[in-house]
């Protein structure tokens, strides 16, 4: 079951512009092993539960538990290579943006990422 664990990319973003995101903790069902992972899109909508709703079902069609840490913004420019995370999700609070950034160096590697506890 940890197999399911690694099927899940770390990291899955719009290639461009700024969007809401959420920092997930996924876990094996009646296990201890568990990874973080970011997730964040345009097609999301004014709501980060729109997010959960979207990309819970595959996940725990892998026998994976979700659980919601919490969300903000990502801004993405891709020609430039640059991340800024910030700001918090009404409904989930604020993601611990420092592990977002951290799960965001490893899938994008010749970045430069930042984060802030601004709103804007």
């Amino acid at each position: 079951m940890a197999d399911a664990l690694s099927e899940v990319p770390d990291a899955e973003i719009d290639p461009d512009g700024t969007f809401k995101y959420i920092l997930l903790k996924i876990k094996v069902k009646d296990g201890t092993e568990h990874k973080d992972i970011v997730r964040g899109t345009k097609s999301a909508g004014k709501y980060h539960n729109h997010i959960f709703e979207k990309v819970t079902p595959p996940i725990v069609a892998l026998g994976l538990e979700c659980n919601c840490l919490g969300g903000g913004k990502i801004e993405h420019n891709s020609k430039d290579k640059k991340l800024r995370v910030f700001g918090e999700s009404t409904g989930y609070g604020k993601a611990d943006h420092s592990v977002s950034v951290e799960i965001l160096k490893s899938v994008f590697k010749d970045y430069e990422i930042t984060w802030s506890n601004d709103n804007e």
